[in-house]
């Protein structure tokens, strides 16, 4: 039997900051998911949170990381994107990274008629004084395909079909662990280098 690797995942595109870790060395192997509000304090509780999730002495052994890359918070999307990279390089380990749309997008999809499933749909957000963000999903085969990345749509952009973002950091984090483990599962090679923040809308001023 293939011993299971140990797999971190991290995601902070709310205000809340969501982990998840495979851990072989937990009973059952069962993923363990946390979920903290910690909003703005993330800058100073981030690397404390990881730390007590999986001790540093144990980060030599990482075999896979993820994060959510955006769009969310300018702040804790960066925050935790540099981390993982930072991570990844000085662990020479993989690195994923998945936009926090494509995480919801297969318990979003179900909010469509029956007729409309499995066919593209798009995921938008509303963001006051800015305008409208959205990107373009499929899922067929229980695979998620990104048509489009997240972005700022043009003012009056209308696409349809259309579900609006609804945020479950438990749900999604567990999501993002889970498409980690089928990635080092197949081999992939998750370069840390191509892994970057998804900002649709500058972080200062108005668009």
């Amino acid at each position: 039997m293939t011993a299971l690797p140990l797999l971190l995942a991290l995601h902070s595109c709310s205000d809340c900051f969501g982990m998840a870790l495979l851990d072989p060395q937990q009973p059952g192997a069962e993923p363990l998911v946390q979920v903290h509000p910690d909003g703005r304090g993330l800058s100073n509780s981030l690397i404390s949170r990881v730390q007590e999730l999986l001790p540093p002495e144990r980060w030599p052994h990482l075999q896979g990381l993820a994060v959510a890359t955006g769009p969310g918070g300018f702040t804790g999307t960066r925050l935790t994107v540099v981390m993982a990279r930072t991570l990844a390089q000085q662990l020479d380990c993989p690195l994923l990274g998945v936009s926090s749309y494509a995480l919801m997008a297969p318990r979003l999809e179900g909010q469509l008629p029956k007729a409309m499933q499995g066919e593209p749909f798009w995921i938008t957000q509303e963001l006051p004084r800015r305008g409208v963000v959205g990107g373009e999903y499929q899922i067929t085969a229980g695979q998620v395909h990104e048509l489009s990345l997240p972005t700022l749509l043009p003012q009056g952009a209308s696409p349809q079909p259309t579900v609006e973002v609804q945020l479950d950091m438990e749900a999604d984090v567990a999501q993002l662990l889970k498409l980690l483990q089928c990635s080092h599962a197949a081999g992939a090679a998750m370069p840390w280098a191509e892994v970057l923040p998804i900002y649709p809308t500058s972080p200062v001023g108005q668009v």
